[in-house]
């Protein structure tokens, strides 16, 4: 601007300086401002001496004195501007979202909280996900399986191709880890007549955890790996080679985190055995992972034999659940297969999760050590009540999602989940 049009209107910086200067005392811890001092009195070594904050105090009273005429008007209130309210993003991109992405076909589900981006052809997908990510909140990506080779990942077909494979089994029910040839756990998938037995002729809920998981997958499935990276939302992101995907671009020096990708099957829970196993008879219990992480459900099995449920039993079991009106939309759809369900947490309830799950455990007589951490240790499954338990006494929200055949769950670093 024109000098004499700059000399009218003023400095914001001197204009904040002339207004808390007056505040600024040397040594005075309140300052009254948006300046807090990070510096300790006294230099590392013990001895006196001028540390930040006074230096700063000094220049900043040095220039209040020197360069800003007495005359002078300040126009800034530092002080009405500090108390202003802060914008609420996620109001802003709510309110907003249906006038700045309506080439986009998405809808917000869970109170708001998660987006379900419904077209995962949409280039424009990642404008808005942007804008979610930001905020750290899960994203749903819908219909990834229309871009997969649907043949690829049927159980008799990975049976039939690794079935001579040897690998960790986890049994739900007694968290007994065996290592056992895949083919028996690719054979009981769908038929419960095959499954295995456990003591009192029980039948082994079963997870195969993490088979194959990073290079080993590439190595071993090279054929099943180029089908899921060419079918990843969201491409910009979740690609190892997507622009925004940071951790994939780190240098070498850094230890990286397992990005993988890791294939997860488990066996579905039947009427049965959610009696007598409330507590762990559950695929996935409640846990954080370290970095972001994208979930596609590639494969829904209906398993036949005694005690199973039937398709109409599953969309009951769900229906139970405390669901959002366009997921119980989608359960009453013939063409959607559902498969998963999820209960999510947000990061920042982690503290009082952890709280609320150690008072649990002394109410039940169980020993909670010093160095027990019940996410951490992945000791916990947060069953109906106990989930209406932390929203009544520690304010905590279960976001309960049901994923289906296709469906991609995108989850931030840090985010708590069971499944």
């Amino acid at each position: 601007p024109p000098a004499s049009q700059n000399n009218e209107q003023g400095s914001t910086l001197r204009d904040l300086l002339t207004t808390t200067a007056g505040k600024l005392r040397l040594g005075s811890t309140d300052a009254g401002i948006a300046f807090a001092p990070v510096y300790s009195t006294g230099t590392p070594s013990g001895k006196s001496g001028r540390t930040m904050p006074n230096i700063l105090d000094d220049i900043i009273a040095s220039v209040v004195e020197n360069k800003i005429p007495p005359n002078r008007t300040p126009k800034i209130n530092v002080k009405s501007e500090i108390k202003d309210e802060p914008k609420d993003d996620r109001k802003c991109i709510l309110d907003d979202s249906s006038k700045l992405y309506n080439d986009i076909q998405y809808s917000w589900i869970c109170d708001k909280h998660v987006l379900w981006l419904r077209d995962h052809k949409n280039s424009n997908n990642w404008k808005l996900f942007k804008e979610c990510w930001k905020q750290g909140r899960p994203v749903l990506v819908s219909g990834m399986h229309k871009k997969m080779n649907f043949s690829l990942w049927k159980a008799e077909s990975i049976s039939l191709d690794f079935g001579n494979q040897q690998a960790d089994i986890l049994n739900c029910k007694d968290s007994i880890i065996s290592n056992t040839n895949v083919k028996e756990f690719w054979d009981g998938f769908e038929d419960v007549s095959k499954r295995q037995k456990i003591k009192n002729g029980e039948t082994a809920l079963l997870k195969l955890k993490d088979w194959p998981s990073g290079e080993d997958f590439k190595a071993m499935m090279p054929a099943r790996y180029e089908d899921l990276l060419k079918s990843l939302p969201l491409p910009e992101y979740c690609s190892p080679e997507g622009k925004l995907n940071l951790a994939s671009h780190l240098p070498g020096f850094f230890v990286r985190p397992d990005l993988g990708p890791r294939l997860c099957s488990a066996y579905g829970e039947y009427p049965s055995e959610v009696e007598r196993f409330p507590r762990r008879c559950r695929t996935t219990n409640l846990h954080i992972e370290v970095s972001d992480v994208v979930n596609i459900l590639v494969y829904v099995g209906i398993a036949k034999g005694n005690g199973v449920l039937s398709k109409s039993g599953v969309l009951k079991k769900f229906e139970e659940e405390d669901l959002d009106d366009l997921l119980r939309k989608r359960l009453k759809d013939s063409s959607e297969l559902p498969g998963a369900l999820w209960h999510i947490y947000a990061g920042k309830d982690a503290d009082k999760i952890r709280e609320f799950l150690q008072k649990i455990a002394k109410e039940q007589g169980l020993e909670v050590l010093p160095e027990h951490d019940p996410i951490r240790d992945q000791s916990w499954y947060v069953n109906k009540k106990l989930r209406q338990r932390l929203f009544e006494e520690y304010g905590v929200k279960t976001c309960t999602v049901i994923q289906f055949l296709g469906d991609a769950i995108i989850l931030p670093a840090g985010a708590l989940h069971q499944v």
